[in-house]
């Protein structure tokens, strides 16, 4: 490979990445004032990073109907008075990005994320982005009413593909241009700040120069050498749920000019999926190979055991940890279990025509058919759940209804209905991960912090990028938001960086020498 000396295409701002980040980024920087140019390191047709794979949860606070239909004004033509909506109020969403990282959030991201939240909905909605309710994901029908249980009433409708459609026409409408298999390498620095980025393109090293640069291209879960060391033994084997593009030169690039590492390099949002899925995400099922309704069952390791409390909380407080609770299961593979009565309650993604399902109309010929497990054991484990099923406590998949176990190694605290009802079915589920936690420190304008102090002048992050918020747990659907919330605010403080700058080179060339 030779390094071609030439600068290919000059900008006031370039994003690299081109996922919801790195869009967001782009198109907020294009808002304010600067011209835009994109790297991403994938070809066309696998564009977009994560984001292309998600199924669209968007979390955000809201203090009832009325702030939902200010982010999509068409939800007051609906009839939704079946529905309860609900709150979630910026209140209770601090108190779950507390409890879900016990606390170890950065306070000051936390809050600009949050506080922002529903301020950020409503300029994606106006980006063309479409956002509606999402009955049957995050609200189960009840004697005919449905109930929101808590932050993501509204889903990005048609997930990760309709999201990056409708950023991808608005940043071409702005006329940002993207160069597609142009993998960012590494930072160019004079004078105390930075100035470009080298990247690969057509067999050559080659330099891209722009007032400031956004760093929006996804975390190391791409990466086995990377997991491995930073996640630990084994992650290195666990399958990857999205792009395969996200290889952390983004962090290495950040690193190497002397940003500050933030946050939970040892921790990754990592979830139930398909022990057959590929080792990286699959465009044509998206999210599909996720199993995220283990709450309305149990799950079972090799040895034939529960090794967790399936109903400690809603999948989407505890689906993120699950997965690497798997990691420590012998084989690294579990199976999911259910019977006839949770079938109703179990999602699209059960149903593909890729799922590694069995199925019996008896536990003892389902016992045979789970592949690696002690069969006896697993019978023992069912009969005495079954058994420690309260019957006392009616069971409600909309609250934590506290129809729990009793008298158990390890007690189910909710949902906790027997598995009696033929015909039985398990999935056999591995540790898929999405995102990694570690990333570099940013200030609440998205401007990189130097480990010695001060910023890097003109290097900015947004995205998986962002170290800090998250620890070893997370909330479904605040990796969007997040990425979103500091995208817009990146861009529009590396555009007014950027455009000052080049204010200042022009004002330079016009003042008149002394004498």
């Amino acid at each position: 490979m030779t390094l071609v000396h030439q600068t290919l295409r000059e900008a006031d701002v370039i994003v690299v990445g081109a996922g919801n980040a790195a869009l967001c980024a782009a198109i907020s920087a294009h808002e304010n004032g600067a011209t835009v140019l994109m790297l991403e390191a994938a070809p066309f047709e696998e564009r977009g990073g994560n984001s292309r794979f998600t199924g669209g949860a968007f979390r955000f606070a809201y203090n009832g109907f009325g702030d939902l239909c200010d982010v999509n004004p068409a939800l007051r033509e609906e009839n939704y008075d079946n529905v309860d909506f609900g709150t979630y109020t910026t209140d209770q969403f601090f108190d779950d990005m507390y409890e879900l990282t016990e606390y170890r959030t950065d306070p000051e991201l936390c809050e600009l994320l949050i506080t922002r939240s529903l301020e950020t909905a409503k300029w994606v909605a106006r980006q063309g982005v479409e956002l509606k309710p999402g009955l049957g994901r995050q609200a189960f029908e009840v004697n005919g009413r449905f109930k929101f249980w808590g932050g993501l009433a509204l889903h990005i409708w048609g997930g990760g593909e309709a999201l990056l459609d409708a950023l991808y026409k608005n940043a071409e409408k702005r006329g940002v241009e993207i160069l597609y298999e142009t993998p960012a390498h590494e930072l160019i620095e004079e004078e105390g700040h930075i100035v470009g980025v080298r990247a690969r393109r057509n067999g050559n090293l080659v330099e891209f120069r722009a007032g400031a640069i956004i760093l929006a291209c996804g975390g190391f879960e791409s990466n086995p050498e990377m997991r491995a060391n930073y996640l630990g033994k084994g992650w290195d084997m666990a399958k990857v749920r999205g792009t395969r593009f996200n290889m952390g030169w983004g962090l290495r690039m950040a690193l190497a000019a002397g940003a500050m590492p933030h946050g939970n390099w040892s921790g990754c949002h990592s979830v139930a999926w398909d022990v057959n899925a590929p080792p990286t995400g699959d465009l044509s099922i998206g999210d599909q190979f996720q199993k995220h309704n283990y709450p309305f069952g149990i799950m079972v390791n090799a040895h034939g055991k529960r090794y967790v409390d399936e109903g400690a909380n809603f999948h989407s407080h505890t689906y993120a940890k699950y997965g690497g609770e798997i990691m420590r299961q012998p084989g690294m593979k579990v199976w999911q279990v259910f019977d006839a009565k949770a079938s109703p309650l179990l999602r699209s993604e059960y149903r593909i025509r890729r799922v590694t399902k069995v199925e019996a109309d008896t536990l003892e010929d389902l016992a045979e058919k789970l592949e690696d497990v002690d069969a006896d054991a697993f019978l023992k484990t069912v009969y005495e759940y079954n058994a420690a099923c309260s019957s006392d406590v009616a069971f409600d998949p909309n609250i934590l209804d506290g129809k729990s176990t009793v008298g158990l190694e390890i007690n189910k605290t909710n949902w906790a209905n027997p598995i009696d009802v033929a015909p039985f079915h398990a999935y056999h589920v591995t540790t898929g991960v999405t995102f990694t936690f570690g990333g570099v420190k940013v200030t609440l304008n998205g401007e990189v912090e130097h480990s010695f102090g001060g910023v890097i002048p003109g290097l900015y992050a947004a995205g998986e990028m962002v170290g800090g918020l998250f620890f070893q747990n997370y909330g479904s659907g605040t990796g969007l938001m997040s990425g979103a919330t500091f995208g817009r605010l990146a861009g529009a403080h590396a555009a007014g960086f950027a455009v000052a700058l080049q204010s200042d080179k022009q004002r330079s060339k016009v003042r008149p020498s002394a004498g």
